[in-house]
């Protein structure tokens, strides 16, 4: 399966998170809400202009930089 960054999925696409590059806090959050390798995430939108995106994991609905998300690695399907 290819992977990529979060930031680059459109709205309505699916993948699995192959890997966290994130540190700190946020990185701690994330896994709080069960994102680890192998958590479905679903892209639901993007900010008018480009920032930030709103993602869906296991339930939670989650508003997150285009920055951030640049460090979150997708494996698309």
């Amino acid at each position: 399966m290819p992977v990529k960054p979060l930031n680059e999925l459109q709205p309505g696409e699916k993948g699995k998170v192959a890997k966290i590059g994130l540190k700190g806090k946020f990185r701690l959050k994330l896994m709080d809400m069960g994102m680890v390798r192998g958590t479905e995430v679903e892209v639901l939108g993007i900010a008018p202009l480009g920032d930030p995106m709103e993602i869906k994991i296991k339930g939670f609905n989650l508003s997150i930089r285009k920055n951030e998300a640049n460090l979150i690695l997708i494996e698309t399907v």
